[in-house]
């Protein structure tokens, strides 16, 4: 069985950027992405999934290189500034890299 190289992006973010996330994953060429809430606590103190204007969720998103680099640029450029956002990338191997 052929495994193909992706990456694995990660994001931890806000509730409120969720619709801006979802647009820029798109815009950069993502053809899905699986959505979670998530709790917890850091540098910008706790959040609870059960108080929503506060809440985290997680995306995760396979992708190729190339686009995991423009997701990258742009969550530097655009989130990290106005969003408690904490984003990693994970190296991964898909058997069918055509649906990504």
């Amino acid at each position: 069985m052929t495994l193909y190289p992706m990456k694995l992006v990660t994001v931890v973010t806000e509730s409120l950027a969720r619709e801006p996330l979802v647009r820029l994953l798109e815009e950069a060429g993502a053809h899905g992405y699986t959505l979670t809430h998530v709790e917890g606590a850091g540098a910008q103190g706790a959040r609870f999934a059960d108080m929503p204007e506060s809440a985290n969720i997680k995306f995760k998103v396979l992708v190729p290189p190339e686009a995991a680099a423009r997701i990258f640029e742009r969550l530097a450029a655009e989130f990290f500034p106005l969003y408690a956002t904490v984003a990693y990338e994970t190296d991964v191997r898909v058997v069918r890299a055509g649906k990504f």
